[in-house]
Protein backbone atom coordinates (compact mmCIF):
# COMPACT_ATOMS: atom_id res chain seq x y z
CA UNK A 1 0.00 0.00 0.00
CA UNK A 2 1.45 3.32 -1.08
CA UNK A 3 1.94 6.14 1.37
CA UNK A 4 -0.58 8.93 0.87
CA UNK A 5 0.83 12.41 0.26
CA UNK A 6 -0.30 14.91 2.85
CA UNK A 7 -1.59 18.21 1.58
CA UNK A 8 0.33 21.11 3.08
CA UNK A 9 -2.28 23.35 4.69
CA UNK A 10 -3.47 24.28 8.15
CA UNK A 11 -4.88 21.39 10.11
CA UNK A 12 -8.33 22.30 11.32
CA UNK A 13 -8.56 19.67 14.07
CA UNK A 14 -6.90 21.08 17.20
CA UNK A 15 -5.82 17.76 18.64
CA UNK A 16 -4.40 16.56 15.33
CA UNK A 17 -2.65 19.88 14.89
CA UNK A 18 -0.98 19.57 18.32
CA UNK A 19 0.20 16.04 17.56
CA UNK A 20 1.59 17.06 14.18
CA UNK A 21 3.35 20.05 15.76
CA UNK A 22 5.06 17.91 18.35
CA UNK A 23 6.27 15.33 15.80
CA UNK A 24 7.45 17.87 13.25
CA UNK A 25 9.22 19.97 15.91
CA UNK A 26 11.23 17.02 17.15
CA UNK A 27 12.08 16.07 13.57
CA UNK A 28 13.16 19.66 12.79
CA UNK A 29 15.40 19.85 15.87
CA UNK A 30 16.89 16.47 14.99
CA UNK A 31 17.74 17.63 11.45
CA UNK A 32 19.27 20.86 12.82
CA UNK A 33 21.44 18.83 15.22
CA UNK A 34 22.60 16.58 12.37
CA UNK A 35 23.44 19.58 10.18
CA UNK A 36 25.41 21.23 12.98
CA UNK A 37 27.36 18.06 13.77
CA UNK A 38 28.11 17.03 10.17
CA UNK A 39 28.95 20.46 8.80
CA UNK A 40 30.25 22.24 11.94
CA UNK A 41 27.57 24.89 11.46
CA UNK A 42 26.34 27.24 14.14
CA UNK A 43 22.56 26.85 14.31
CA UNK A 44 19.81 28.31 16.46
CA UNK A 45 16.07 27.52 16.15
CA UNK A 46 13.29 29.39 17.89
CA UNK A 47 9.74 28.07 17.64
CA UNK A 48 6.53 29.36 19.24
CA UNK A 49 3.53 27.06 19.34
CA UNK A 50 -0.03 28.19 18.62
CA UNK A 51 -0.54 28.55 22.39
CA UNK A 52 2.55 30.79 22.67
CA UNK A 53 4.88 28.23 24.22
CA UNK A 54 8.60 28.66 23.35
CA UNK A 55 10.73 25.86 21.98
CA UNK A 56 14.36 26.45 20.99
CA UNK A 57 17.43 24.61 19.86
CA UNK A 58 21.01 25.90 19.48
CA UNK A 59 24.29 24.24 18.72
CA UNK A 60 26.02 26.75 21.03
CA UNK A 61 23.83 29.48 22.47
CA UNK A 62 20.66 30.93 21.04
CA UNK A 63 21.46 34.42 22.33
CA UNK A 64 24.98 34.25 20.91
CA UNK A 65 23.72 33.17 17.49
CA UNK A 66 21.09 35.93 17.46
CA UNK A 67 23.69 38.54 18.46
CA UNK A 68 26.00 37.35 15.72
CA UNK A 69 23.18 37.58 13.24
CA UNK A 70 22.40 41.16 14.27
CA UNK A 71 26.05 42.21 13.94
CA UNK A 72 26.25 40.67 10.50
CA UNK A 73 23.11 42.48 9.44
CA UNK A 74 24.44 45.84 10.65
CA UNK A 75 27.78 45.27 8.87
CA UNK A 76 26.02 44.37 5.63
CA UNK A 77 23.74 47.40 5.79
CA UNK A 78 26.72 49.65 6.52
CA UNK A 79 28.60 48.35 3.49
CA UNK A 80 25.54 48.97 1.35
CA UNK A 81 25.29 52.54 2.55
CA UNK A 82 29.01 53.42 2.41
CA UNK A 83 30.64 53.30 -1.07
CA UNK A 84 33.88 51.38 -1.55
CA UNK A 85 37.27 53.08 -1.21
CA UNK A 86 37.92 52.75 -4.93
CA UNK A 87 34.64 54.45 -5.75
CA UNK A 88 35.42 57.23 -3.28
CA UNK A 89 38.85 57.84 -4.86
CA UNK A 90 37.40 57.82 -8.36
CA UNK A 91 34.63 60.20 -7.39
CA UNK A 92 37.12 62.53 -5.71
CA UNK A 93 39.38 62.49 -8.80
CA UNK A 94 36.43 63.32 -11.05
CA UNK A 95 35.43 66.19 -8.79
CA UNK A 96 38.98 67.59 -8.80
CA UNK A 97 39.24 67.35 -12.59
CA UNK A 98 35.87 69.01 -13.04
CA UNK A 99 36.89 71.84 -10.72
CA UNK A 100 40.21 72.30 -12.52
CA UNK A 101 38.52 72.39 -15.94
CA UNK A 102 36.03 74.97 -14.72
CA UNK A 103 38.86 77.13 -13.33
CA UNK A 104 40.86 76.94 -16.58
CA UNK A 105 37.79 77.90 -18.60
CA UNK A 106 37.24 80.85 -16.29
CA UNK A 107 40.87 81.99 -16.75
CA UNK A 108 40.54 81.65 -20.52
CA UNK A 109 37.45 83.84 -20.54
CA UNK A 110 39.31 86.44 -18.47
CA UNK A 111 42.20 86.42 -20.96
CA UNK A 112 39.69 87.08 -23.72
CA UNK A 113 38.40 90.06 -21.75
CA UNK A 114 35.15 88.39 -20.66
CA UNK A 115 33.50 88.24 -17.22
CA UNK A 116 35.83 90.81 -15.67
CA UNK A 117 33.17 92.44 -13.48
CA UNK A 118 33.72 90.06 -10.58
CA UNK A 119 37.51 90.63 -10.38
CA UNK A 120 39.03 92.92 -7.79
CA UNK A 121 41.92 95.32 -8.38
CA UNK A 122 44.67 92.83 -7.51
CA UNK A 123 43.20 90.19 -9.79
CA UNK A 124 42.97 92.71 -12.62
CA UNK A 125 46.63 93.69 -12.12
CA UNK A 126 47.65 90.03 -12.18
CA UNK A 127 45.64 89.51 -15.36
CA UNK A 128 47.30 92.55 -16.92
CA UNK A 129 50.77 91.12 -16.17
CA UNK A 130 49.79 87.81 -17.72
CA UNK A 131 48.58 89.54 -20.87
CA UNK A 132 51.75 91.66 -21.13
CA UNK A 133 53.97 88.61 -20.70
CA UNK A 134 51.98 86.72 -23.31
CA UNK A 135 52.11 89.63 -25.75
CA UNK A 136 55.89 89.92 -25.25
CA UNK A 137 56.36 86.23 -26.06
CA UNK A 138 54.15 86.56 -29.14
CA UNK A 139 56.16 89.57 -30.35
CA UNK A 140 59.48 87.79 -29.82
CA UNK A 141 58.28 84.76 -31.71
CA UNK A 142 56.99 86.96 -34.55
CA UNK A 143 60.34 88.81 -34.80
CA UNK A 144 62.23 85.53 -34.87
CA UNK A 145 60.03 84.32 -37.72
CA UNK A 146 60.61 87.60 -39.63
CA UNK A 147 64.40 87.36 -39.23
CA UNK A 148 64.34 83.76 -40.34
CA UNK A 149 62.30 84.64 -43.44
CA UNK A 150 64.66 87.54 -44.29
CA UNK A 151 67.69 85.26 -43.92
CA UNK A 152 66.11 82.67 -46.22
CA UNK A 153 65.31 85.36 -48.81
CA UNK A 154 68.89 86.70 -48.71
CA UNK A 155 70.29 83.22 -49.13
CA UNK A 156 68.00 82.56 -52.10
CA UNK A 157 68.94 85.97 -53.62
CA UNK A 158 72.66 85.15 -53.33
CA UNK A 159 72.09 81.78 -54.97
CA UNK A 160 70.16 83.43 -57.83
CA UNK A 161 72.92 86.02 -58.35
CA UNK A 162 75.56 83.29 -58.47
CA UNK A 163 73.52 81.32 -60.98
CA UNK A 164 73.03 84.51 -63.07
CA UNK A 165 76.78 85.19 -63.05
CA UNK A 166 77.51 81.65 -64.18
CA UNK A 167 74.97 81.98 -67.02
CA UNK A 168 76.57 85.27 -68.15
CA UNK A 169 80.01 83.68 -68.16
CA UNK A 170 78.75 80.72 -70.18
CA UNK A 171 77.09 83.06 -72.70
CA UNK A 172 80.32 85.14 -73.02
CA UNK A 173 82.44 82.05 -73.63
CA UNK A 174 79.98 80.85 -76.27
CA UNK A 175 80.12 84.23 -78.09
CA UNK A 176 83.93 84.21 -78.15
CA UNK A 177 84.00 80.73 -79.61
CA UNK A 178 81.64 81.76 -82.42
CA UNK A 179 83.77 84.87 -83.25
CA UNK A 180 86.99 82.82 -83.61
CA UNK A 181 85.53 80.49 -86.27
CA UNK A 182 86.16 82.09 -89.80
CA UNK A 183 83.46 82.17 -92.39
CA UNK A 184 83.90 80.27 -95.66
CA UNK A 185 85.69 82.34 -98.38
CA UNK A 186 87.09 84.96 -95.96
CA UNK A 187 90.56 85.09 -94.44
CA UNK A 188 90.98 84.05 -90.87
CA UNK A 189 91.50 86.64 -88.14
CA UNK A 190 95.09 85.53 -87.74
CA UNK A 191 95.75 86.26 -91.42
CA UNK A 192 94.28 89.77 -91.32
CA UNK A 193 96.74 92.39 -90.24
CA UNK A 194 96.75 96.15 -89.95
CA UNK A 195 99.81 97.81 -91.40
CA UNK A 196 101.05 101.31 -92.24
CA UNK A 197 103.51 101.07 -95.07
CA UNK A 198 106.44 103.52 -94.89
CA UNK A 199 108.20 101.60 -97.60
CA UNK A 200 105.42 100.27 -99.89
CA UNK A 201 106.04 97.34 -102.15
CA UNK A 202 107.20 97.76 -105.72
CA UNK A 203 104.57 99.25 -107.97
CA UNK A 204 102.70 100.90 -105.09
CA UNK A 205 101.69 104.57 -105.60
CA UNK A 206 103.95 106.74 -103.42
CA UNK A 207 101.41 109.52 -103.26
CA UNK A 208 99.00 107.29 -101.36
CA UNK A 209 100.12 107.28 -97.74
CA UNK A 210 96.74 106.55 -96.21
CA UNK A 211 96.07 103.72 -93.71
CA UNK A 212 94.94 100.59 -95.40
CA UNK A 213 93.39 97.48 -93.97
CA UNK A 214 93.61 94.21 -95.78
CA UNK A 215 95.67 91.25 -96.65
CA UNK A 216 99.43 91.65 -97.03
CA UNK A 217 100.93 91.82 -100.48
CA UNK A 218 102.13 88.52 -101.81
CA UNK A 219 105.91 87.97 -101.68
Amino acid sequence: MTRQKIQIKKIDNTAARQVTFSKRRRGLFKKAHELSTLCDAEIALVVFSATGKLFEYSSTSTGQVIERRNLQSERTNGLDRVPSLEMQIESSAHAMLGKEIAEKNRELRHLRGEELQGLNLEELKHLEKLLEAGLSRVTETKDERFLKEISNLKRKGAELMEENQQLKQQIGNSSMDQAIVPQQGQPSESAARVWISADPPQGYNNSDISLRLGLPFPN
